[in-house]
């Protein structure tokens, strides 16, 4: 099993990016919201990968954090999910958002991920109770208000915006008082196209 990667980004599309590893060009999937994050072509990066292995196809998942890779490979455990889903949980929602809304069992913030229904994400909340690290405190504004800025900036992000200027921008619209996510996008977008 190939357990992580370091080289250099060749491709970088939505469908997945290309790493050069000494002359060996990997093609691995990653989560749409760690798009991003990833290093224009030249850049170096390391990834966490699982290995899929299917009768007829050998697929590498990429992950920026250990954390994202043990979220999809527990997600792979559940019957009825694969990685093709279990990438699109990722792609939706960030981890730390997913392991809240799973324990607080908001199995209708999980429906709002493209692909994944109000029956299936009721099964996940059921068979992820207790396997996923513990959401602390879930539920608190303090909690509320980071996920509304992490949603922000992954829409901003789609937007086409770079994640990093996206971040600055969602830090002052919070500062500013914005706290409802589409509040914080609307100041964000004010200061992004100043």
């Amino acid at each position: 099993m190939i357990a992580s990667l370091k080289g250099t980004v060749l491709s970088k599309k939505p469908e997945g990016i290309i790493v050069d590893v000494s002359g060996i060009g990997y093609h691995v999937s990653i989560p749409l919201s760690s798009l991003g994050d990833i290093p224009d072509t030249g850049g170096q990066i390391f990834l966490h990968t699982y290995t899929h292995v299917r009768e007829d196809a050998l697929q590498l998942f990429g992950f920026l954090t250990e954390e994202e890779r043990k979220v999809f490979t527990t997600l792979m455990g559940i019957s009825g999910v694969g990685p093709k889903l279990g990438l699109a949980i990722l792609s939706g929602m960030s981890v730390q958002r997913f392991t809240e809304a799973v324990h607080n069992e908001d199995v209708s913030l999980l429906a709002t991920i493209p692909g994944l229904g109000k029956k299936t994400a009721a099964r996940l909340v059921l068979e992820l109770k207790g396997k996923l690290p513990s959401a602390g405190a879930g539920g608190t504004p303090s909690l509320q208000k980071s996920s509304a800025a992490e949603d922000a900036v992954s829409a901003l992000v789609n937007l086409g915006y770079n994640r990093s200027i996206s971040a600055k921008a969602v830090d002052t619209a919070v500062k500013n008082g914005a706290d409802a996510i589409e509040d914080i996008i609307k100041e964000a977008l004010k200061y992004l196209t100043d």
